[in-house]
C-alpha cells in the first residue's frame, strides 16, 4: 500500500515538474527582451524574431560604442567646407526627379497607391526597422495645411463635420459664462484686495486663453469645410486613406480604433522609393556579413506633417528648408550601439558609395547617418547643385507637392534617437 502511494507521488510530482523543467530547457529560445518595443505593425509570428533581431542590435558589445568609440570620420561623411551643398546636392537631385512630396498622410497615402513607393518589412533579412513612426499618434487623421501650420480634422462625411462644429460650439458655452462671471467679480473686488485680484485676473486670462484656443480652431475647421473646394479636398483626403487601410496589402485597418490608427500610420511610414530601398539592402548586407547583425534603420519617408510632431517632441528635430526624407530617398542608420569596428566599416561602405556618385551621406551628431540614394545611380550636375546653392534657403520649387501646387514643398528634417535608446543614454548604459 505504501509502495503504491509513493509511486503516485513520485508520478505526482513528475507530472508537476515536467513543465518546468521544459521551460528551464527551452527558456534560452525564447526571445530576449529587447529596449525598443517592436513596431505594432510586426505580426504575432514575427514578434520573436524581431525581438531577437533587436537584442543583436543592442547586446553589449564589451567596448565604447556609438559617440564613445574612438572613430575616424572619412571625409565623404562629414560637411563641405560649404555646409549648404549637402542640403542643395539633395534639393537638386529632388527637382531633377520631379517627385511629388507628401506633406500628410494622405499625400503619402496617395504615392503608396501610385505605386511610386516600396515597402519596408519591419525584419528584413539583413535590417531592422528600429524606431521608424516611433512618435506617430494614435489621433484621428488630419489634413496639414503648410500655410498656417495647422491641422485639420478629416471627416468621413458632412454629417461628422456637422457634429464636431456643434460639439465646439457646446464646449464654448461654459468658459464664456465664466468668463463674465470673473469679469463681474473682479470689478466688485476692492482695489485694495491685490491678492485677490491678482487670483483673478490670472484666471480670467487662463478661462479667456481656452476660449480664444477652441474658437481658433471652430473658425480654421469652418473655413476649410465651409469652402466648397477645400471640402472637396478634405473629402478626397479622407477617402485615400479609407480605401487604402480597407485594403492594404490584404490587411484591413479600422480608422474609428485608435490602435489599428497608430499602426496604420506606422505602416505608412514605412516606404521608400525603389532606388533607396535598393542602397538600403546593399549596405544592411554588407554590415550583416560582416558583423551578423541586422543593421538598424530609424527613419525612411517622413511626410511634413510627422516631421512637424517630431520638432514639438524632440527639441534636436532641426527644421530646414528641404525634404530629403519627403522625396522618399533618404533613410536614417542608427550606430549608437555600434563599436568603433563596426562604425568604420559601415561609413568606409557608405563612403564608398559617395565616392562612387550613388548617395549623398552625412554622419550626423545624434548618434545616426543619413544617407540619400540618387535615383539614377548618379550625382545631379554641378549646374543644378549651384543653382541650389544660391537660392535662399535652397527651397524646392512650390508645383512638386504630391498633389496639391498650392502647397509650398518644404519639410523639416532631423534624425531622432528611438524611445528606449535614449533612455538608455540618459541612464549612462551603452
Amino acid at each position: 500500500m505504501k509502495e503504491e502511494w509513493a509511486k503516485r507521488i513520485c508520478g505526482c510530482l513528475l507530472v508537476a515538474l515536467c513543465p518546468l523543467i521544459a521551460l528551464s530547457l527551452t527558456g534560452c529560445r525564447r526571445a530576449p527582451r529587447s529596449l525598443q518595443p517592436p513596431p505594432p505593425t510586426v505580426e504575432a509570428p514575427l514578434i520573436d524574431p524581431w525581438k531577437a533581431a533587436a537584442h543583436k542590435v543592442e547586446e553589449e558589445r564589451g567596448e565604447p560604442t556609438g559617440r564613445k568609440a574612438s572613430i575616424n570620420t572619412p571625409a565623404e561623411l562629414q560637411h563641405y567646407s560649404d555646409r549648404r551643398r549637402f542640403l542643395a546636392v539633395q534639393v537638386a537631385e529632388m527637382r531633377e526627379q520631379r517627385y511629388g512630396l507628401p506633406q500628410d498622410y494622405a499625400d503619402l497615402a496617395l504615392l503608396i497607391r501610385k505605386g511610386e513607393l516600396v515597402e519596408m518589412p519591419p525584419l528584413g533579412d539583413d535590417y531592422l526597422l528600429y524606431g521608424v513612426g516611433a512618435n506617430a499618434s494614435d489621433e484621428p487623421f488630419m489634413h496639414y495645411d503648410p500655410a498656417s501650420g495647422q491641422n485639420i480634422p478629416l471627416f468621413a462625411s458632412d454629417d461628422e463635420f456637422k457634429r464636431e462644429d456643434a460639439r465646439l460650439n457646446d464646449s464654448l458655452k461654459e468658459p464664456q459664462a465664466r468668463l463674465a462671471d470673473l469679469a463681474h467679480e473682479l470689478a466688485r473686488t476692492a482695489k485694495r484686495d491685490r491678492a485677490r485680484r491678482q487670483t483673478l485676473a490670472n484666471q480670467l486670462a487662463e478661462t479667456r486663453r481656452a476660449v480664444d484656443e477652441i474658437t481658433a480652431r471652430k473658425k480654421l475647421m469652418e473655413s476649410f469645410y465651409l469652402n466648397g473646394d477645400q471640402r472637396r479636398e478634405l473629402a478626397s483626403d479622407y477617402q485615400t486613406l479609407a480605401t487604402l487601410a480597407a485594403d492594404f496589402s490584404g490587411k484591413t485597418y479600422n480608422l474609428d480604433d485608435a490602435a489599428e490608427r497608430r499602426a496604420f500610420k506606422v505602416r505608412l511610414l514605412s516606404f521608400l522609393r525603389p532606388p533607396a530601398r535598393d542602397v538600403l539592402l546593399e549596405i544592411a548586407h554588407d554590415y550583416q556579413a560582416k558583423f551578423h547583425r541586422p543593421l538598424p534603420v530609424t527613419s525612411l519617408i517622413r511626410p511634413e506633417q510627422y516631421q512637424m510632431r517630431l520638432s514639438e517632441k524632440n527639441p534636436n528635430a532641426t527644421k530646414i528648408a528641404t525634404p530629403p526624407h519627403a522625396t522618399g530617398l533618404a533613410f536614417d542608420v542608427y550606430n549608437f550601439y555600434m563599436t568603433a569596428a563596426e562604425q568604420d566599416y559601415l561609413m568606409s561602405v557608405i563612403a564608398a558609395m559617395k565616392m562612387a556618385g550613388r548617395v549623398e551621406a552625412l554622419r550626423e551628431n545624434r548618434d545616426h547617418i543619413h544617407v540619400f540614394a540618387f535615383a539614377d545611380g548618379a550625382r545631379p550636375a554641378e549646374k543644378l547643385i549651384a543653382n541650389a546653392i544660391n537660392q535662399t534657403g535652397a527651397k524646392p520649387a512650390a508645383n512638386h507637392t504630391a498633389r496639391r501646387s498650392s502647397k509650398p514643398a518644404h519639410i523639416a528634417h532631423s534624425s531622432t534617437k528611438p524611445r528606449a535608446a535614449t533612455a538608455q543614454a540618459r541612464k549612462g548604459h551603452h
